[in-house]
């Protein structure tokens, strides 16, 4: 049995009833009585539990044959909202997805990464990044280095259909020169790279790091195009969001300290492809 602060405001006001009536003595020995049979461990108040969106970003976060959310990202999460006492309750989207919820509140919070276009004025973003987050291009041995956004001019891009890419993707696609096909998910697109079906692989280093590791491709190349930092991303359509972001801040804080999680990373404005910025 599980006693809720409700049912113990309505304790308390039959309390002072019945100490206005003379009988509150009788019922003193009845609470006492039923708290030491109820057991310290049965009084604890019902934790909240917080709605969390993830995306298809392995091994960051992904989810399991089982239908389990898992990954790196998804461990912290867990291990910070432990701490800061908090359940959880894991919601699988595609990006658009988890974008739409975060604006209208289905969801609390994503283990994603900040400066997103489409977010802007709708979130709060955690003051702590536990990781970086690196785009790259990708391509094979015969194909030009990628150093500047000229670069890829005149080029085939693969892309991870449904990413914007923080809203490169847009931009891209509206850039003259720029053919854009898009694969499925990252094994499909690293298979899709090796048989010439483009030029360059725009995909996160993460992922593809993974596909290589199980799938090795030889004479691949990676260049990369923008770092961003992770963090926890919270829905301004909570009333509390901000309340959210100072506890999960101040709890993987407390973790780092002992020694749990990795010390947070300094926030920077990280790398960019030098002509990037100029994309309209």
């Amino acid at each position: 049995m599980i006693i809720k602060a409700s049912a113990l405001n309505r304790l308390y006001s039959l309390v002072r009833h019945c100490g206005q009536s003379g009988s509150a003595r009788s019922l003193a020995l009845f609470l006492i009585l039923f708290l030491s049979l109820a057991g310290p461990s049965q009084a604890q108040p019902i934790r909240d539990t917080l709605k969390v969106g993830y995306v298809d970003v392995p091994p960051l976060a992904y989810q399991a044959e089982n239908g389990r959310a898992e990954g790196v990202f998804i461990d912290l999460t867990r291990r910070v909202a432990e701490e800061a006492g908090y359940d959880l309750d894991f919601r699988f989207l595609p990006v658009s997805r988890a974008y739409f919820y975060l604006r209208t509140g289905g969801i609390d919070i994503w283990p994603g990464v900040t400066d997103v276009p489409a977010l802007e004025d709708e979130v709060l973003e955690s003051y702590v990044s536990p990781l970086p987050f690196q785009l790259s291009a990708w391509g094979m041995k015969d194909a030009p280095p990628v150093q500047h956004f000229n670069d890829l001019k005149n080029k085939t891009l693969i892309l991870i259909a449904g990413y914007t890419y923080g809203g490169l993707a847009e931009r891209l696609e509206r850039t003259p020169g720029i053919r854009v096909t898009e694969a499925p998910n990252h094994q499909a697109a690293v298979a899709m790279l090796n048989r010439g079906r483009g030029d360059y692989l725009l995909d996160y280093q993460d992922p593809v790091k993974a596909v290589l590791e199980e799938f090795p491709v030889q004479g691949i190349r990676e260049y990369p195009v923008r770092t961003r930092n992770a963090a926890w991303i919270f829905s301004l359509a909570n009333p509390r969001s901000s309340d959210l972001r100072e506890e999960f801040d101040d709890a993987y804080l407390r973790l780092a300290e002992r020694g749990e999680v990795p010390r947070p990373r300094t926030l920077s404005k990280g790398f960019l492809l030098p002509g990037l910025a100029d994309l309209p």
